[in-house]
């Protein structure tokens, strides 16, 4: 095999055989394949594409670069849930202990935030002596003692996928929904989990703006899941507004505190209830998860997680230093909350990271305090914004403007007489 081969095959529309993909994965692993040549192919193929047995054989390569975990030895089945990211989806945090609290072991590897999308260990190592990195002894261990784990996936998972999207991260080659759709499922078959439900975002704060786009990924993912024998469902979800009323690390987690107490913002609940469902149907449980957030089984599951992981579940969160209250302009109707433009304050905010080696603030964030679809009143508190250094308001601030919409009754308009977008439904479409 010769990667120049390879690189023409896909540059001229062509589809790559088996043993191309196998040869190309194992090289570039092998450091055989210069980084220069693999980003010419990862470019050839967001131009052209590929068919789904490109896909599959793609991605069934970069499982077998690393090690594949194995739950055999749990009493009972696993299934897991991956979100492809948005503002203020903390919904892992949750859902995990919620559906171990029914029966099911939950193995999630998860990731941290980068840019305006938060990271899901970020948000728990807010939590005073929680762990993200565990052998898979540990892991073993933590879903024994509490039926869910959520962590960072050791060097050994896929290290193909992870050398291939530090590289596309740098040449303009992310926005390949064949590459995504490989990326994210080499890692959660590799995983081991015998079930998968996605929640692909849509909108504004989502890497995929359109309906179109989302469906196309989730469908893809679907087939892969299929392909490698992992019951896979997806729902499409909105992400044009940010789900729940925090936005940021341990605020999140309060939050999602406030949920498995029996609480919390209506969307936040009703998507996390979406997904159980979703993820216990898939293993043959029949049992509906809402009754362990009303019964307190779903925060004992998630007392144990923590504790397994070395952290305090009764311990403080982080607060912050300052913070800064957004006012409404005029009376009316919230008619809109541009999820990007929040994401990107509580990112300047400290909250987020504009490289992975960057630090997060675990006290950062922004707190939404109204709804689009509330009645607002002039001077009420729309946002605040919290930060440990007063300096980041102003950016923050900057990422606001324009970010929501007040209008006299919610309808059409505003001040420069532009319609207002409908609103995304929360759940609007299931693949699968």
């Amino acid at each position: 095999m010769d990667a120049i081969d390879v690189i023409r095959a896909k540059r001229d529309g062509g589809a790559l055989t088996p043993e191309q993909i196998d040869w190309t994965i194992d090289a570039y692993t092998r450091d055989a394949i210069a980084e220069e040549q693999m980003a010419a192919l990862a470019m050839a193929i967001v131009l052209n594409g590929m068919a789904r047995p490109e896909v599959a054989r793609w991605t069934e390569a970069m499982i077998r670069s690393g090690e594949r975990m194995d739950w055999s030895a749990l009493d009972r089945p696993t299934t897991d849930k991956h979100s492809t990211g948005g503002v203020g989806d903390k919904i892992t945090l949750p859902l995990a202990p919620l559906v171990a609290a029914c029966g099911a072991a939950v193995p999630q590897l998860s990731g941290r935030g980068l840019g305006h999308t938060g990271g899901t260990l970020d948000k728990l190592e807010s939590i005073p002596g929680w762990r993200a990195s565990l052998a898979p002894a540990e892991m073993l261990r933590v879903l024994g003692e509490a039926g869910a784990v959520v962590c960072a996936a050791g060097p050994g998972l896929a290290p193909a996928d992870r050398k291939l999207y530090a590289l596309r991260d740098v040449t303009g080659t992310v926005e390949s929904i064949p590459l995504i759709a490989s990326s994210i499922m080499s890692k959660k078959i590799a995983e081991g989990t015998g079930a998968l439900t996605l929640d692909v975002k849509v909108g504004s704060g989502a890497f995929m703006k359109r309906a179109a786009d989302a469906r196309e990924l989730a469908e893809t993912m679907v087939g892969i899941g299929a392909d490698h024998g992992v019951r896979t469902v997806a729902l499409l979800t909105a992400m044009d507004r940010p789900l729940g009323a925090a936005v940021g690390n341990a605020v999140e987690v309060a939050e999602s505190v406030e949920i498995l107490a029996g609480g919390g913002p209506a969307d936040a609940v009703e998507l996390t209830l979406a997904l159980a469902r979703e993820m216990l149907a898939a293993v043959g449980i029949d049992r509906d998860p809402a009754d362990a957030l009303r019964d307190g089984s779903a925060m004992d599951a998630w007392r144990r997680m923590i504790s397994a992981q070395g952290g305090d579940p009764d311990a403080p969160l982080p607060r912050p230093n300052e913070t800064h209250v957004v006012a409404a302009p005029s009376s009316g109707v919230l008619a809109r909350l541009d999820a990007y433009g929040v994401g990107v304050a509580a990112w300047r905010l400290g909250a987020g990271r504009a490289r992975r080696d960057d630090p997060v603030s675990a006290a950062a964030g922004v707190l939404c305090h109204a709804k689009p679809g509330d009645r607002v009143t002039a001077g009420q508190p729309l946002l605040t914004l919290q930060a440990d250094d007063p300096a980041r308001f102003d950016r923050a601030l900057a990422a606001l403007d324009g970010a929501y919409t007040v209008t006299a009754d919610g309808g059409d308009g505003g001040g420069d007489g532009a319609a207002v977008p409908e609103p995304l439904p929360l759940v609007i479409d299931r693949v699968g």
